[in-house]
């Protein structure tokens, strides 16, 4: 598929949105020119860890409400599904990949993402295994688009740290094997890459053999060095020919949803406005809708504390009057304020182990 999309990724760690407020986004995301809310949350076992079993009841019942909230919005509806250990652990487990896929089609999912993203890395024809675990996804799959997540998803070196030298030719492999149509996840020459440019993404639309769907980490904020902050500016660093680029741009959001918002706004002013955007103006205007004027006049104010200062650096005077002005308020945004100065969005270890 090559129509350029905008969409959003819930595909963070740490803590968890709260299934009311997943119901809420769909009519935010339609109305701020986003197609597509894929649910794919590092916290969510079931769709990682715990894969291979049957899915409770009550998370079909919510991931029903899900799907019908993007219906009425008209916001295309995707689930992630990262099968840990099948990789390494093919023949027993096929079948169990086939049988989840089935239980995604009675979800009537329009997008399935095959995620390999944050996996150990242990064999030499990675690719090839993984050129099988998504042929036999689509065999069965009744999802309109694919998108796959490789397991060196950046040119950042970190990955190699993490999870092990990249088997060679590994990209340029899985690329000549995957079909016709199928996208690909990429998050730029860094897992949280500050802009992207025409080379940037050339550079891996030649190894692929077809343009990128880019996973954008930002404003996310799940991470050990991230989560004492609050990442409330605008986007920059990404131009608007992103749209000729790439197959599609989709964000990660931050721990805080309703913080989230008013940054997601100034996307699709990005792409609206194209060489007119203002960065500045855009987060001025997201705030103005997303809250009254005295709040959103705060939140500008205190916006270098959050994105820069940060939580461990904020003096105790300043905390107090912080609390003070920011409990007053019952909107989300002042909640979800609250909750970060009481260290709510602390980093926790065990939080990557799902």
């Amino acid at each position: 598929m090559s129509d350029f999309f905008c969409g959003l990724v819930e595909g963070f760690y740490g803590r968890q949105w709260s299934w009311e407020t997943r119901f809420e986004y769909p009519a935010f995301l339609s109305a701020h020119d986003f197609s597509a809310y894929i649910f794919a949350p590092k916290g969510e076992v079931a769709l990682r860890s715990h894969w291979i079993e049957p899915f409770e009841r009550g998370f079909i019942a919510h991931l029903l409400q899900l799907r019908e909230a993007c219906r009425q919005s008209n916001i295309s509806f995707g689930i992630g599904l990262s099968p840990l250990g099948l990789q390494d652990n093919l023949k027993p487990n096929l079948s169990r990949l086939k049988e989840k896929i089935r239980e995604l089609n009675a979800l009537d999912v329009d997008i399935l993402c095959i995620l390999f993203d944050d996996m150990p890395v242990q064999n030499d024809d990675l690719a090839q295994k993984q050129s099988l675990i998504i042929a036999e996804a689509l065999s069965v799959s009744q999802a309109k688009r694919h998108i796959i997540c490789p397991s060196y998803y950046s040119f950042d070196p970190v990955l190699e740290q993490v999870f092990g030298k990249m088997p060679k030719g590994y990209w340029s492999d899985l690329g000549g094997m995957l079909p016709k149509g199928i996208d690909y996840f990429w998050t730029g020459n860094q897992v949280i890459s500050d802009t992207y440019t025409q080379q940037d993404l050339e550079s891996i639309t030649h190894i692929m053999g077809r343009k990128p769907v880019l996973w954008d980490n930002y404003p996310v904020n799940d991470g050990r060095k991230t989560s004492p902050f609050i990442h409330l500016g605008a986007y920059s660093g990404r131009p608007f020919e992103l749209q000729d680029w790439a197959a599609g741009h989709c964000v990660n959001p931050m721990n805080q949803a309703y913080l989230s918002m008013p940054v997601l706004g100034t996307l699709s002013e990005l792409y609206r406005n194209r060489q007119a955007y203002r960065a500045d103006q855009a987060l001025r205007k997201a705030l103005m809708a997303s809250c009254e004027e005295v709040l959103a006049e705060r939140l500008l104010e205190d916006r270098e504390v959050f994105q820069r200062v940060g939580l461990e650096a904020v003096s105790d005077s300043d905390r107090t009057e912080m609390l003070a002005f920011y409990t007053a308020f019952s909107n989300p945004l002042a909640v979800e304020v609250v909750a970060w100065l009481h260290g709510a969005y602390r980093f926790d270890s065990d939080c990557l182990t799902g």
